[in-house]
């Protein structure tokens, strides 16, 4: 009887364990982005960059990382999920990311492949809506929010990825 109880618990206790690593185990790619996935290589067609999606939540992007990998402060409100998952399928020396809302105030944060590369991007110019430019992007997978300066604000936009 004890031997029989000692099994039971045995199990129970490994299907947790193996539960738990499957969840962490699990990839970037399988969570789920509120607007889909990007998939760019070089020399990609323009309409393949452009996407479409709405702003809100109450989640404080800067909860992630307060700065960027230059500095820069990343703020604004988002959704905990991410809204696009962008997958390069190379390196790419260049890339610009331009939110286009109708210049309502919209911030981005852009989550590299290794977790510890971070872009953030504010103000365009005289344009609210926000933008990040930057070099060296690295093959593989980024989670990106599109949100704004402040919580719970809906605003339709167009992400377009530029090179």
């Amino acid at each position: 009887m004890r031997e029989s109880r000692f099994w039971l618990q045995f199990c129970q206790g490994s299907w947790l364990l193996a539960s738990i690593i499957t969840i962490m185990a699990t990839p970037v790619l399988a969570q789920k982005a509120n607007f889909g996935t990007l998939k760019l290589s070089p020399g990609f067609e323009a309409q393949t960059g452009i996407v479409n999606g709405y702003t809100g939540g109450s989640f404080s992007l800067s909860a992630m990382s307060n700065r960027d990998r230059d500095r820069k402060a990343c703020i604004g409100f988002g959704d905990p999920n991410p809204d696009h998952i962008l997958v390069l399928e190379k390196d790419f020396d260049n890339l610009k990311i331009l939110i286009n809302s109708g210049g309502k105030d919209t911030t981005i944060f852009i989550k590299g492949p290794d977790d510890s590369t971070i872009r953030c991007g504010d103000d365009t110019g005289k344009s609210k809506d926000a933008s990040v430019s930057d070099r060296n992007w690295k093959k593989g997978i980024y989670q990106l929010w599109v949100g704004t300066f402040n919580p719970g604000v809906k605003h339709s936009y167009t992400l377009k990825v530029e090179e």
